[in-house]
């Protein structure tokens, strides 16, 4: 059993990891509540505008200026790994580096073989894993010290002006989507090309009037929903950032007080078997001075 001077440090190390670990979790509470009503607000406006891209694409996919919805053979694919600069958020990071890795050894490992798989990472975390494995084009964690619309726009208008000029046939966003502070679900989801609701009713499309005309509706509406789709991911992995820390230090802080608990009995069962053999000692040469 370990002294007394060593279980009293320990206690001490302790005590202020859990101090530590509790500021976090208040920190990323306060952080979540804000990055949660951005996320709630923008959701509703974000998937009503992606399910009316998703039909008017439908009424588009014959039409030539249909140029971010029209199905081509997936030879060249970029996927967007979206993690996050800081850690201590339990497996937020490493479940989107694990989806990456399993996307490239498998749907997509024909393309990574040929050298036409390529990665763009948001976050640290994401880029100093994934930049060993595979060709990353390039990293925006700086998006993170100012998130705006006006930011990730510009982001998401660079991989559509690649996809247009045929740099890439399939484009997907790999991110937490925010429920809950306690779950974050994983997603992949296809950024380019447009994907048609094939749930809706076929003769659905056939209603829509399109005025002032098909073009003017490809070259304003579609990328507005698009870069409004890039920017709602970014929403929803900030969010689940913050809610995966905050259980994350939660359950530290918890750990850390039942640490706290053992070591205190630990010190008071080695601090009173110290007594009793001093109280054993002294009666011992008590006895031998009477004899």
């Amino acid at each position: 059993m370990a002294n007394l001077k060593e279980i009293r440090t320990r206690i001490s190390s302790v005590e202020k990891t859990k101090q530590v670990t509790a500021a976090m979790k208040m920190v990323s509470a306060a952080k979540l509540k804000k990055a949660q009503d951005a996320i709630l607000q923008i959701r509703p406006y974000a998937d009503k505008l992606h399910e009316i891209l998703g039909s008017l694409s439908g009424s588009l996919s014959d039409s030539e200026d249909n140029i971010y919805g029209s199905e081509r053979k997936a030879d060249k694919v970029l996927l967007v790994a979206i993690t996050s600069n800081k850690g201590l958020c339990g497996a937020f990071n490493s479940n989107v580096i694990k989806r990456v890795n399993e996307l490239a050894k498998g749907v997509y490992s024909s393309q990574r073989a040929q050298g036409n798989l390529k990665v763009l990472t948001i976050g640290k975390k994401g880029f100093k894993d994934l930049s060993k494995a595979y060709q990353v084009i390039g990293h925006h964690n700086e998006l993170f010290d100012d998130m705006s619309f006006e930011n990730t726009s510009a982001i998401a208008s660079s991989i559509m002006k690649e996809y247009v000029a045929g740099n890439y046939d399939k484009v997907e966003l790999v991110y937490n989507r925010f429920k809950n502070a306690g779950v974050q679900i994983l997603t992949n989801e296809q950024f380019l090309p447009i994907v048609n609701d094939e749930n809706e009713d076929a003769n659905a499309h056939s209603d829509y009037i399109f005025e002032p005309g098909k073009e003017a509706i490809v070259s304003e509406l579609v990328p507005k929903s698009l870069k409004t789709q890039f920017f709602g991911a970014m929403l929803d992995s900030v969010a689940s950032e913050h809610g995966a820390r905050m259980t994350s230090m939660h359950k530290a802080t918890d750990n850390a007080s039942d640490l706290i608990q053992e070591l205190k009995l630990h010190y008071n069962q080695a601090r009173q078997a110290a007594i009793t053999n001093e109280i054993l000692e002294i009666v011992s040469g008590a006895n031998a001075l009477a004899q």
